[in-house]
C-alpha cells in the first residue's frame, strides 16, 4: 500500500513560504529558534515536544508557549516584546533638573561629581559606574577619550627603530 499525502491549501503553503523567508531573513537567533520550531510543528507535523528537547534542547513548556503565541500573533509574536524593566530610584522631574544643571557647566563634570550632585539633589545614591551609563544615556562623552592604539607607530617609524640601534 503506498502513502499518499493530503493535499495542501494554497493559504498553507503561502504561510509556509512566508515563515520560510521570515526564518531566513532573521538576525536575532531566539527568534530564528522559534521559528524553526513553529516551521517542525506546523508544516513537518512533528511533535513540539520532541522538536524542543531533542532538536532545540528546550523544555517542552517553552515550545508550546510559543506555539501558542504564534496561534494568536502570527510572526511578530516570535519576536521578544520590550520589557519595562525596573521603576528608576529619583521621579523624572528631579532626574531632570540634574540633567540640566549638568548642561550648563560648559567645562564638564566627572562622575564622582555628578555622583554627589544626584545623592544632594534626590537623596539616592548610585554607583559610579551607574553614573558612568547615565551620562552616556543623555549623551555626554568623557572628557578625555579612553586611550586605543597604544602602539600607534607608523611601518616607516618601525622599520626605522628596527636599523638604528643608536637610537636610545
Amino acid at each position: 500500500m503506498q502513502y499518499i499525502d493530503p493535499p495542501i491549501s494554497i493559504s498553507s503553503m503561502i504561510a509556509t513560504q512566508v515563515l520560510v523567508g521570515a526564518y531566513k531573513n532573521e538576525k536575532n537567533a531566539k527568534a530564528k529558534d522559534r521559528m524553526f520550531l513553529v516551521k517542525r510543528v506546523l508544516v513537518d507535523g512533528q511533535v513540539p515536544a520532541r522538536v524542543a528537547e531533542s532538536e532545540l534542547g528546550r523544555p517542552r513548556s517553552w515550545a508550546y508557549k510559543w506555539l501558542d503565541r504564534f496561534k494568536k500573533e502570527g510572526i511578530d509574536g516570535l519576536q521578544d516584546k520590550p520589557r519595562s524593566g525596573r521603576p528608576l530610584s529619583i521621579p523624572g522631574q528631579k532626574l531632570l533638573k540634574i540633567k540640566q544643571q549638568i548642561s550648563e557647566n560648559q567645562s564638564g563634570w566627572t562622575a564622582k561629581q555628578v555622583m554627589n550632585l544626584i545623592y544632594e539633589k534626590s537623596g539616592v545614591q548610585y554607583h559610579e559606574v551607574h553614573v558612568y551609563r547615565l551620562l552616556h544615556q543623555w549623551g555626554y562623552t568623557p572628557k578625555v577619550p579612553a586611550k586605543r592604539f597604544v602602539n600607534s607607530a607608523t611601518p616607516d617609524e618601525k622599520l626605522w627603530f628596527k636599523k638604528n640601534p643608536d637610537r636610545i
